[in-house]
């Protein structure tokens, strides 16, 4: 009869791998668009933000709520982690100009996986992305990159 303390093991090291395997390969629910055109590769500056107040522009008030410290919204409430589309930012969420990708887009970013434009950001123009880290250790890290990035149309 096996040892509790080894299956718990064993247990642990697959959904360690199934995390790792998910991270790294964007949200595991993002794909192209079934019966899609291929996709238009473009050559694209790309970096990474993360919810804190550096990244999304946003200070508390004298109340201690978040709200936006510049742009149109300025001093209105922010909801920290909500995209610009509603959704709730996580790996996979992308900001990019929605004049040129709106949302719903599909794109595939190599080093960070797939992704859908679902949030945009006042700097964020032309062919310019900005993918979502949940530290901003790890938006850092990513720093500024040009890459090559596989679009499905929305």
């Amino acid at each position: 009869m096996p040892c509790i303390m080894t299956t718990v093991k064993n247990f642990a090291i697959v959904l360690a791998c199934v995390v790792l395997a998910f991270w790294g390969t964007g949200c595991a629910s993002i794909r192209p668009p079934p019966g899609s055109q291929p996709p238009v590769v473009k050559r694209m500056l790309v970096t990474g933000y993360c919810p804190c107040q550096e990244c999304c522009s946003w200070h508390r008030n004298w109340l201690l709520r978040p709200v936006y410290s510049s742009g149109p919204l300025k001093g209105q409430r922010k909801e920290v982690g909500v995209t610009a589309s509603g959704t709730k930012a996580r790996h996979g969420t992308i900001a990019a100009d929605t004049t040129r990708y709106p949302f719903g887009t599909v794109m595939y970013i190599e080093g960070y996986g797939y992704g859908r434009v679902e949030d945009q950001g006042g700097a964020i123009k032309g062919d310019h992305i900005d993918l979502y880290f949940a530290s901003h250790r790890e938006a850092e890290k990513w720093g500024k990159r040009t890459r090559w990035v596989d679009v499905w149309s929305h």
